[in-house]
Order: structure tokens, then sequence, then C-alpha cells
């Protein structure tokens, strides 16, 4: 069959139903093959047409599974629209695949204290689960909670997605799932059968001095690392910098715990970053936004533009190496809102270089409160994330066309 695995679509336009469904026609057209998922992300001046759009974009891009949510900002193919209102589809043809969707409320969340009720639930068992997509809403869901028990759930199992965007008039996100306009709680896409889910997480930081030892702690308080107070750590590594590097740090100098001790190196991409809340220089405390653990590998951390499109790059280049026998479908994309042209002075900054390095592929995606994504086989929340899920074969087929 000829064509391509997913292509995506900007729509910028008035509200006009044959227009649009005309639109819709030719984006599946384009596709060249039947649609296994299809991926809506629509900013809050469409927000009171949403019933009608998943009604016309589910009949006329013939979508058997549509999920999405509300956001400032969307995103399609290598352009990423801040600042310009309109919707993104997504459709994904993924051979072999196994694509459900469900709705998670709140109630969902506080009934599962056992990690077997969430497969109860979907139906989804832990062994045959290749990945997921999630787009949840931080208004009305305890997503922390959630995530906690999903990973317990599905263990080792990705997770890409994000908090989405509220219609600043409701105070409320909408969610989307088939025809149905959700006001609360979150949708997940489930990945089975032969497709699977590959991830980059690229926090904008860049590893700073050298890995450390953890080796007195006390909740969020970092005692001792190395045996030695943490706060003269903290200031040695940041004096052994080169002076135009020091200078970046103002403000921008974080700390990452790594995810996975059993390693024989660490490097970019292994620490999940947190933020350093405050210092004591007098008691050489610092306080971190996490719950550290004694044994547990650190290293410093800074954030900028220069070092999140280094990190980025670099994350997209190891990745690269994996898709050397697999088809690469298409991706999703869950970039934080303070990223864009906010950070790095540009648009189109991270949907640009995911191309430039992986495609041409049909990329859809969206910015952020919050990003999904794991560290290590951790999922976890992020923040200033570029949270990327690659939708590929798990056959060892080669690299079709993808664009």
């Amino acid at each position: 069959m000829s064509g391509c695995y997913a292509v995506a679509g900007w729509w910028g336009g008035r509200w006009e139903e044959a227009a649009v469904a005309g639109w819709a026609e030719g984006l599946r057209n384009r596709l060249g093959r039947p649609a296994s998922l299809g991926l809506l992300f629509v900013t809050p001046g469409w927000a009171d047409r949403a019933a009608a759009l998943l009604e016309i974009l589910q009949l006329h891009a013939r979508v058997p599974v549509l999920a999405g949510c509300t956001t400032s900002t969307v995103i399609a193919g290598a352009q990423e629209f801040e600042g310009r209102g309109g919707f993104a589809l997504g459709l994904y043809a993924l051979p072999g695949s196994e694509v459900r969707a469900f709705h998670v409320r709140q109630l969902d969340v506080e009934q599962a204290t056992e990690p077997a009720w969430w497969e109860a639930r979907t139906g989804v068992r832990r062994e045959e689960s290749r990945g997921w997509l999630a787009f949840m809403d931080p208004l009305t869901l305890d997503v922390d909670t959630w995530l906690k028990g999903w990973n317990r759930a599905y263990p080792g199992v990705p997770v890409v997605g994000g908090l989405a965007g509220a219609d600043i008039r409701r105070d409320s996100t909408l969610l989307f799932l088939n025809q149905e306009v959700l006001e609360e709680g979150g949708v997940v896409v489930s990945l089975a059968g032969e497709v699977e889910l590959l991830t980059v997480v690229a926090q904008g930081c860049m590893p700073i001095g050298e890995t450390w030892t953890l080796t007195r702690v006390e909740q969020n308080l970092i005692h001792q690392i190395g045996n030695r107070p943490a706060y003269e750590v903290l200031l040695s590594t940041v004096e052994s910098l080169p002076v135009e590097q020091q200078e970046r740090l103002g403000g921008n100098l974080f700390i990452g715990l790594a995810a996975d001790e059993y390693r024989d190196e660490f490097r970019q991409g292994d620490f999940l970053v947190r933020n350093l809340l405050g210092v004591d220089p007098n008691s050489g405390v610092l306080a971190v936004g996490a719950l550290p653990r004694p044994g547990q590998t650190v290293q410093f951390q800074c954030r900028d533009a220069a070092a999140a499109d280094a990190e980025l790059r670099s994350l997209l280049g190891r990745v690269r190496g994996q898709l050397q026998d697999r088809v690469l479908y298409g991706g999703c994309l869950c970039v934080c809102n303070g990223r864009g042209r906010g950070l790095f002075g540009v648009s189109d900054h991270d949907a640009r270089m995911v191309q430039e390095e992986l495609g041409p592929m049909g990329l859809t995606g969206l910015f952020c409160n919050g990003e999904i994504g794991p560290v290590g086989r951790t999922n976890h929340i992020h923040g200033y994330t570029a949270s990327l899920g690659l939708l590929v074969s798990r056959s060892g087929a080669r690299k079709g066309p993808d664009r």
C-alpha cells in the first residue's frame, strides 16, 4: 500500500462545517491508508465548537480512536503555532496495532489501591502494554497520585503526555475521547500489538561538575554529599566552572537525581531534574523539590536555552540509533509552556529539531502545564521539558516511508 504512516495538519481558519469536513478528508487522503489513531489538540477559542468538531473529524477523517485536549499552543509537523488559535489533528496508521482509549476520573484514582485495579479497569494487561499517551486535567485530577499508581500497575511501560491547558473563559480544561467532550479527569491511549512507544525526555539541562553520592538526607533536605556539607559541594562545583559558565547560572541551577543506580556511568538524560529550593550556608543544607534518599547519585545541572538546545539534539541523536531496524510511524510532542519563543527566542525550536534529526514524520503535539515522560524505567511529571513519544514497529522490519 502506498502512502505514509502519519500526517499532521493545522486549521487556523474560521468555523465553516463544510470547509473543516473537506480539510479532514484531505488529511485522510494524504495518509493514504486507514488511520488507527487520531490526536486532536484545540486552543480555547474553539472550545464552544468542540462537540461538533469531534463529530466532523471522526466521521470525515474516518478515525476509530480520537483523543486529545485543549491547550494554549498546538504543534503540527515542524511548527509550533504560538499565539495562533485553531486546532491540530494528527492521523496515525499503525499496522498490527491494538489501540484503545479510556477516560480516567478522580474516583478511579481514589479506588485504585492495588496495581491490579487498573488492569481490570482498562482490560490492558501489563505484559501486553507497549506504551501509553496521557492527557490530563490538573484542575480535576490528582495527577501525581494517578501516575504513582499507574507506574505500579504498568512497571517499566513508558507514558508520554502532559497536563492540558485550561479554557480561561470557563476556568476548565476540555478533554476529548472519540465524540465525547469531557470536563474532568484524563484521557489515556493504550498502544499494544505490533506497535510500541520509544521516548525522548529532554529536561532542558546540562550536567555540571561531577557525580556525587548523598550521604545524609532528611525529607527534602540534603545535609551531606560525599560526607561533606552539601552547600560546600555545591559551591566548589560552581567555582570550578569557567567564568562565562558561572555567569549563566543565575536562576538556572538545579539538581539531578539518578533515576537508575545500576549503571556503570551516568550520562545526560539519566537524571530526574528538580528545583533547588534554598540553601543555608551556615548549616550547609540544601532544600530540593523532591525526596532524595541516602546513597542516591546526584549531579548539579544548568538549565538555559543553550543547554536545552544541546540536550535535545544529543538525546534525539541517541534515539536515532534505536530506529535502524524499526518503522517509525510518527510522533507526539509535548512541550512545556516555558519553552518555545520565551526560552529560545525563535519559533518552532523543538518541533523543527525533531524533524531535522528524525524526520520527516507526521508529528502532532501541544504545549503543556507539566509534561509526562520516563526517566529510567519510571514515569514522572516534569517542567521545562520536551517529552516526545515515537510510535514505532516492534518487528525488525526496515524503516519505511514516514512523513
